[in-house]
């Protein structure tokens, strides 16, 4: 068992130009939070371009524009630092499958295999044991009295990603939660002492 005061989390976020990789889709920008026990470790995040025009309705989202990227590196550039950063950590997002999806995706065009790292997604936590009016990112975090100022750009969504993270391991903790692998139980399955979005931290 895994205690998760030792737990490396690397929280991460992509903004993409499309809704799926086999559509498409490729990531415009990335960002990553690593931390442990509540301490911040490093952070990551850069523009990449994509190797296409984006259509206006995605700039319309995250309002990441063409010329934005134009002159930002490549995924390839990027992927070795990538690797490094997240080298030892559990993958924390929101919606997890999006984002990896996307990053396997690149990885493998640059001819390698994303490494299977252990993950925790805030939205099936949410979806499980929640009690949120809905459970996209902007509305959890406002409910647990986050700033959800600057959504749909990636290192504001990873830094609601991690505040709504620690405050989750906390409500997990009050239940009696204390390891990876427990916590990781509850993202398909019901904690029966466990209601997040009841305290949100200070």
């Amino acid at each position: 068992m895994t205690p998760l005061a030792s737990v490396k989390f690397a929280c991460l976020d992509t903004e993409t130009t499309g809704l799926s990789p086999a559509g498409g889709g490729k990531i415009c920008e990335i960002a990553v939070s690593v931390s442990q026990n509540g301490q911040k470790l490093e952070e990551f995040t850069t523009l990449l371009n994509p190797g296409m025009p984006m259509h206006p309705d995605v700039i319309a989202i995250h309002g990441i524009t063409n010329d934005m990227v134009r002159n930002a590196p490549v995924f390839a550039d990027i992927l070795p630092q990538l690797l490094v950063l997240l080298d030892g950590c559990v993958l924390v997002a929101h919606n997890a499958e999006f984002d990896l999806s996307f990053l396997r995706t690149e990885t493998q065009s640059c001819g390698l295999h994303f490494p299977d790292y252990p993950v925790l997604d805030t939205l099936k936590l949410a979806r499980k044991n929640g009690c949120f009016p809905r459970n996209n990112l902007g509305v959890i975090a406002s409910a647990l009295g986050i700033n959800a100022d600057g959504a749909h750009r990636a290192m504001a969504d990873v830094r609601m990603t991690e505040k709504v993270l620690y405050n989750f391991l906390h409500e997990f903790a009050l239940g009696g939660v204390s390891t990876l692998e427990e916590l990781q139980k509850y993202q398909t399955k019901r904690h029966e002492k466990v209601v997040l979005g009841l305290t949100p931290l200070p």
